[in-house]
Parts: structure tokens; C-alpha cells; sequence
């Protein structure tokens, strides 16, 4: 961080402050509190960034982050729908959550988020208002919840093995075929293999405009046939014959790096670099995207309606909206996970960060009707 950035950075935040109505209330408030923040902890760059990020708002704003970690969101979503309907309209024992898609249109609908709140962050200045940072999974956000950062579906592959990948779901069944027992994806409904599902159904259906849409049975039913039959030709061949799948996107990273798979699957177009630093993939490895484009979305941050420590959540999520943070958060070194901030603000190797062709995510609805249906036809 060089020092004229430091500075440039420190009056940006007193001007935004200044201008902010009762921010100062706020962080005043906030002193002193813990701040229970529900997130994946699945990717040990994720969980050493967070600890960064919990070692500076002790320092800086006397606020004690904890991060409660999560292997599905749902799961949180769970605890404040059952707070809810006990009455716990205050104390509660949630105070951020990092979410997107179904989970954030679930816990709208339930009434379970505070706000809106985003646009009085004095951080909101620095983003970039021409990403779809005001949807998410085509649901309006209404200042419910602030972008974090730019997820992308990728692929994983090491050149040294694998120097021609498969550039199409088409390619990838022909490679598993060639290639038995080297392929495979995360089970859903771990967030990474339904979003395998939800990229081969956009390439099977070529992008059905019902997608888009709140699903139907009889449209689902259409639609999808393809994809279960692609399916049925791909697990027999697939890793561990489809009966067994990795449990999440890290631990396809472990098996591609031990050499029993071919492929990884990442939301991070730049997790390569930092798993690469880390020493827990070689210099050989390289991440691509089919070449039809990658499934792409802005993933948030939110605040439950009964949090404990409201005031303690929207500073934290203030912080991680500066300049300072996404810079940090977007090094290709520590995460690399790309910036929703505008590029002048960031620093560093944030500011290189590239992003492959997007390809937009379906209607929420289909989330939930492809789990429930993989769950039936595969999940014994």
C-alpha cells in the first residue's frame, strides 16, 4: 500500500463520513460490540483474509468480528426464519451474512434483513454503479444488502497435463468419456455444483428464455430433460463412477493438485493466483472459462432485521467496502476475488484483475427446483 494511497484513501473516508447522515452516531455505537458474521468457510484464503479484516476493526474501531463459519448459507437462512417465527425481533445471534441469489430472495420474502442501509455507507461512493450491483439473480436489492465482490465460474486445469481443456459442456463429456474417472463436480446443493448445473443447462437449452423467469413445472420439466440425460452419460464416466462427488470447490483443488482429477471448478476467476502463492497448486495451473463465456453474479452482504450489533455490521461492511479492503481482498496473492469498486480507487494487482465474458444467472427460482430434482434422481 504505498503512502499516497494510504492518504488519498483517508480523505475519501473523512469526507464520506462527513457527509454521512449520523455516521458518526453509528460508529460511536458500534464500539465495543461483536459482530457475528455467517460466512462460507470453505477456502483458507477466505478465512486468512477475514482474520486480516478482524485484526483491523479491533484495531481501528474497537469492534470484534467473528467469523461464524458456514457450509451453506440456507443453513443461516434457517436459523433467522425459526427466530422469526419465535418472536426474536431483537438480540439475535446473527449480525451479517454473506449472501446471494435464492438466499437473499428467501430472506427478503421472509422480512429478514435490515434496511436499506446501503446507500449511507460513506463507502458507496467508491463502487462501481455500472456492475448490477442493484440485483441480484434478477431480484431487486432496495439497498438490503451491498456488493462485496464479482464471482465468476471457472475452470482449473494444469497445462502440464492438460494443455488443450474442454471448451463446452459438449467437450467436457466427450473428454470424460475419453478419459474415465478424471472429471467430476462438487455436490449439490453445494453452492459451486449447482452452479456446474446451472452453466450446463444454460449451454443445453441455449439459454431458454424461461431461464430468466420465476420457474414452472411444465416448463422446468422441458427444459431440463437434457440436462438429466446429459447426466446419465457423464456419471458412469465421471470421477468414482458419479457415485461419489467432492463435497465442495476446495477439495477439487486438493484432488486436482494430487492428480486424481483433471479439472477444478472456482467462482474465482483469480483463486489460482492465491491457491498458487499458498503452494497448494503448482505454477502450471491456469484458470479458464468455457468459451461460450462464464456464469457470473455480484455476491453481497446483508444484515438480518434482529441483529445484535446492527451499528458493528455496518461499519464492518463500510471497511470492507474501502478502497483499503478490496484492494486487499482483490491481491491475486491473498484472494484475488475481483472489486466492485471503481478500478481508480484500487491498488496493487487489484486493479489488473480481468474477468472472462459473463453469462447471466437464472431466475433464483431454479436453484431450488434443480437441487430438489439432482437430490431425487442422484443424491442416494
Amino acid at each position: 500500500m504505498t503512502r499516497l494511497f494510504t492518504l488519498l484513501c483517508a480523505l475519501l473516508s473523512t469526507y464520506a463520513i462527513a457527509a454521512g447522515d449520523n455516521w458518526q452516531t453509528v460508529t460511536d455505537k458500534a464500539k465495543g460490540q461483536t459482530v457475528y458474521f455467517h460466512a462460507w468457510g470453505g477456502s483458507q484464503e477466505i478465512n486468512n483474509y477475514l482474520r486480516w479484516v478482524a485484526s483491523e476493526m479491533e484495531a481501528k474501531y474497537d469492534i470484534n468480528l467473528q467469523h461464524v463459519k458456514v457450509t451453506d448459507i440456507a443453513e443461516t437462512t434457517a436459523r433467522l426464519i425459526a427466530e422469526k417465527a419465535a418472536g426474536k425481533n431483537s438480540g439475535g445471534s446473527v449480525d451479517m451474512v454473506w449472501i446471494n441469489g435464492e438466499n437473499f430472495k428467501s430472506m427478503k420474502s421472509n422480512n429478514l434483513l435490515y434496511g436499506p442501509f446501503v446507500e449511507k455507507l460513506p463507502s458507496w461512493q467508491f463502487v462501481d454503479k455500472s456492475l448490477p450491483v442493484d440485483s441480484d439473480f434478477a431480484e431487486p436489492t432496495l439497498g438490503l444488502e451491498a456488493p462485496w465482490g464479482v464471482g465468476q465460474l471457472v475452470f482449473i486445469h494444469d497445462t502440464a497435463r492438460v494443455n488443450n481443456p474442454p471448451q463446452s459442456f459438449a467437450e467436457l463429456l466427450s473428454y470424460a468419456q475419453a478419459y474415465p474417472n478424471r472429471v467430476s463436480y462438487p455436490r449439490p446443493p453445494q453452492f459451486h455444483g449447482t452452479s456446474f448445473l446451472k452453466a450446463l443447462l444454460i449451454e443445453l437449452s441455449n439459454n431458454d428464455p424461461s431461464l430468466g423467469l420465476p420457474v414452472a413445472q411444465a416448463d422446468f420439466a422441458l427444459v431440463t430433460e437434457p440436462l438429466w440425460q446429459y447426466l446419465d452419460k457423464f456419471h458412469p464416466v465421471a470421477w468414482r463412477q458419479g457415485k461419489q462427488f467432492p463435497a465442495s470447490s476446495s477439495e477439487m483443488t486438493q484432488l486436482l493438485d494430487d492428480g486424481q482429477l483433471d479439472l477444478a471448478v472456482t467462482f474465482n476467476p483469480n483463486a489460482v493466483f492465491s491457491a498458487q502463492a499458498m503452494g497448494t497448486l503448482a505454477p502450471t495451473t491456469a484458470a479458464y472459462a468455457m468459451e461460450a463465456g462464464a456464469l457470473s453474479n455480484i455476491h453481497f452482504l446483508a444484515i438480518p432485521w434482529n441483529a445484535n450489533a446492527s451499528e458493528g455490521a455496518q461499519v464492518v461492511i463500510n471497511f470492507l467496502l474501502s478502497p483499503e479492503a478490496q484492494s486487499r481482498k482483490g491481491d491475486l496473492d491473498i484472494w484475488g476475488d475481483p472489486s466492485v469498486l471503481e478500478n481508480q480507487y484500487l491498488n496493487g494487482t487489484a486493479k489488473n484483475t480481468k474477468l472472462f465474458k459473463s453469462i447471466a444467472e437464472p431466475h433464483p427460482s431454479w436453484q431450488v427446483a434443480l437441487e430438489k430434482e439432482w437430490l431425487q434422481r442422484y443424491g442416494n
